[in-house]
């Protein structure tokens, strides 16, 4: 696998982002995780990245200053930000809440699972749709 690949990761909620970091390493010790608290942060983080080829973008939805669809939607309407993956990470199983994500331009939507093997499992689906 390619060394360059990197995840952008927004939670405000500091042990999932480290759950999470740890599915991603598990799935790829090669993965990059830049960790963000909030959406604003992210895109900072994007806005000041050198490469973003092999990024996607990983949001919660709950997140204070900027939810994950409000993220999604400042991404998207960045004209300095490159069409990056982006993939709404949510508690929510709520199939509307899904829709208003992929109307705000995400790329994919998984629920937040009740287990670290089914963490593996999305971030496993996740390399596989978006590192080639």
């Amino acid at each position: 696998m390619d060394d360059n690949k990197t995840v952008h990761l927004a939670d405000d909620d500091e042990d999932d982002r480290m759950l999470f970091k740890e599915a991603l390493q598990e799935a790829d010790p090669n993965i990059k995780v830049v960790e963000a608290q909030n959406g604003k942060e992210l895109i900072d983080n994007i806005k000041n990245s050198d490469d973003l080829d092999d990024t996607v973008v990983v949001v919660d939805m709950n997140m204070p200053k900027m939810n994950g669809i409000e993220t999604i939607k400042a991404i998207r309407d960045d004209r300095q930000i490159p069409d990056v993956p982006a993939v709404m990470l949510s508690t929510s199983n709520n199939p509307d809440l899904k829709k208003k994500a992929i109307e705000a331009g995400a790329t994919d939507y998984f629920t937040k699972p009740n287990s670290f093997i089914a963490l593996i499992d999305i971030a496993k689906k996740i390399f596989l749709k978006f590192f080639k």
